[in-house]
């Protein structure tokens, strides 16, 4: 059994009618994805109305979870939560048998969840919830038997698991203790007119019964019941009506499961290291964390009825990336191997950590956004599927905080991922106020993460409308460049256009060269994702062709003298000097020759990346004393980089369709 769909109607964030959210779920594990106030714990939180949870939180509609339209409109005063599972095991099929909706010849278990908001008087208010089944919820209510089946194992954001995992009344390991096959089938009961040759063959219960029994016939309790009979309640009483006190266990008499409750809330839980026996001091709250999961999953694997589900907040809590990984893939095997195909464990988290997510193949995330769900699925995507077979080798946590963005930009190198949040900042458009997420994919696979953001079907479940910049070379030199870089042949001529992988701009006729600008730009274009391509080579090329040239020259002498200056055997200041004086050769050079000397320099040593760094800091320090204002320096870029910038941190209706 799996809850397959979800759909939620005026209940917080999500509206109606199109507002509403609809939702197919991936089986076994599910994680929803996405920046903060999406609407990721308003799912989870519909779930827990329907299905209820395990333990003890209690959890119920209150006024502020009305949808409030965000024109300002009147609150709406009806919430409505669908669910429908399918995948049902026979068991389940018996267990809801007069709920079951058959489409297609197979079962399925629709909950239409009603909640309306009234009032008696001006200042009573109560809200009515109603459940009922069938395809329309024109179906029977569900009874209170058939809800506890039902129920979910829900862990809190930033749970407090010593707290849950400590002795006391009420504590989540006496309830999960309670539960487990082992504490009732294992051990027998006591007998008190048969004391055991051997205590450990009792059973839990057993046990505690023996220690009362031992407790109340100890011979110091004996005694002192004996005094206080004699010594003082004799001598209180009237004739014929004696007072006689006895002594007893508080709790040792009376229903057998209450009193197992009341020894198990005696039981806490605690990381032990092997042969020590006192508590390890340097267990944090992350290794209890784990504990605490660990003993709830012990109870879900023990429950053969019933629905199996996982609600995790934020399971990245006081979790390091490693345990992160090993969690996930912990809950992964989970969901696959414990049980059978129709009754596997199944997952639903939210996070907000790129390494998890990164974890998880694509099709198991959904990414929540502005009110709205968008499963990865193959069927939900653009993604062919060597791109999820891609994607699952190179996705890695670095690339995942895509999915957690406002604006993405996609880059090829180093280069352009170290200059883009300088530039954009000192042209008065920070990539970090605006929540953009700079992506480097090194060279490779660019179309394929745009991708990712493109739905199969938009105009019937609406566009991601998360404004995504591919930014890539032209990768097309001037006629000038092939001299000054030395790929000619001898005679001085450019070889045969068959025998070299480089083309010039004269190696295209006509309309050719925007024809070959137009199908780059087409590899990842449509929905809300555009590719920029450069306007004439490559982004240090474009730099010094558009008005950064001296800049770039420097960075790129500073590049590749980098390992002396951090050495000692040469000076920032003596590199910048010489550099400045050696730019002087290049002015009265046309500016494609001029742009093209200067590259030259980033094909003959200098690292584009430690150049980027360079560039990046001497922009800074002009702009800090007023020398590049932000007017200025945006003049001075590329138009295809201040289009990137611009559509990044704007939204999908900035760049030219």
């Amino acid at each position: 059994m799996r809850l397959a769909e979800i759909q939620i109607e005026n209940f917080r964030t999500f509206g109606e009618e199109d507002a509403a959210l609809r939702l197919t779920l991936p089986a076994g594990i599910a994680a929803l994805v996405g920046e903060n106030d999406s609407g990721k714990t308003a799912i989870i939180d519909a779930i827990r109305l329907v299905l209820g949870t395990r333990g003890q939180d209690y959890f119920r509609v209150g006024e502020a979870d009305f949808h409030q339209p965000p024109d300002g409109g009147v609150a709406r005063n009806e919430i409505r939560i669908l669910l429908r599972f399918d995948a049902l095991s026979d068991v389940d099929r018996g267990a809801f048998l007069e709920h079951l909706t058959y489409l297609d010849g197979k079962a399925h278990l629709f909950l239409h969840w009603q909640a309306v908001a009234g009032s008696r008087g001006p200042s009573r208010r109560f809200t009515t919830v109603e459940c009922r089944s069938g395809a329309t919820g024109s179906g029977p209510a569900l009874e209170a038997s058939a809800r506890a089946l039902l129920c979910a194992t829900y862990l809190r954001p930033l749970r407090d698991a010593d707290q849950a995992l400590s002795a006391g009344r009420g504590s989540r390991l006496a309830q999960i203790l309670q539960q487990t096959e082992e504490i009732e089938s294992i051990g027998e009961d006591f007998d008190p007119a048969a004391f055991p040759e051997d205590p450990a063959t009792l059973s839990v219960l057993g046990i505690g019964d023996f220690a009362n029994e031992l407790l109340e016939r100890q011979a110091g309790i004996g005694n002192a019941r004996a005094r206080l009979n004699d010594d003082y309640l004799a001598k209180l009483s009237f004739e014929g009506d004696t007072l006689k006190g006895a002594i007893s266990v508080s709790g040792a008499r009376g229903d057998k499961s209450a009193r197992l409750r009341q020894l198990l809330e005696k039981l806490e839980l605690d990381l032990r290291d092997d042969g020590v026996a006192d508590p390890a001091p340097g267990r944090g709250l992350g290794s209890n964390n784990l504990l605490f999961m660990a003993s709830e999953l012990l109870l879900l694997s023990q429950e053969t009825d019933g629905y199996p589900a996982l609600l995790i907040e934020e399971p990245e809590a006081h979790l390091h990336p490693q345990r992160q990984h090993l969690l996930t893939d912990f809950l992964k095997q989970k969901a696959i191997v414990d049980r059978g195909a129709e009754h596997g464990l199944q997952v639903l988290m939210t996070t907000h950590s790129p390494s998890l997510a990164s974890s998880l193949k694509l099709e198991n995330l959904v990414l929540v956004r502005n009110g709205r769900a968008f499963p990865m699925g193959p069927e939900h995507t653009l993604l062919a599927p060597d791109d999820y077979a891609f994607l699952e080798r190179f996705l890695d946590a670095t690339k995942a905080n895509l999915f957690f963005a406002r604006g993405v930009i996609i880059v090829e190198g180093d280069a352009e991922n170290i200059l883009l949040p300088t530039l954009a900042r000192l042209i008065g458009r920070d990539l970090a106020r605006h929540g953009v997420s700079v992506v480097n994919v090194g060279g490779t696979g660019l179309g394929r993460y745009g991708r990712i953001f493109q739905r199969r079907a938009a105009d019937e479940e609406g566009r991601l409308n998360v404004p995504v910049a591919c930014m890539t070379d032209m990768d097309v030199m001037p006629d000038c460049a092939p001299a000054i870089l030395g790929l000619n042949t001898p005679d001085g001529l450019a070889p045969a256009k068959s025998s070299r992988r480089w083309r010039k701009k004269s190696d295209f006729e006509g309309d050719e060269l925007e024809s070959h600008r137009a199908s780059i730009a087409a590899r990842a274009d449509g929905q809300s994702v555009r590719t920029f391509v450069a306007d004439e080579w490559t982004l240090e090329y474009d730099l010094a062709h558009f008005g950064l040239a001296k800049e770039v020259w420097v960075a790129a002498n500073l590049a590749i003298a980098d390992e002396r200056i951090h050495a000692g055997r040469v000076t920032v200041a003596r590199v910048l000097r010489t550099s400045i004086r050696s730019f002087r050769d290049l002015s009265d050079l046309d500016p494609e020759s001029r742009s093209t000397s200067v590259y030259a320099k980033y094909r003959s040593g200098a690292s584009k990346a430690i150049a980027a760094q360079y560039l990046a800091a001497l922009l800074d320090r002009a702009a800090d004393r007023g020398r590049l204002p932000p007017a200025t320096l945006r003049d001075l870029l590329p138009p295809y980089v201040r289009a990137t910038i611009d559509y990044a941190t704007g939204n999908a209706g900035d760049a030219p369709a």
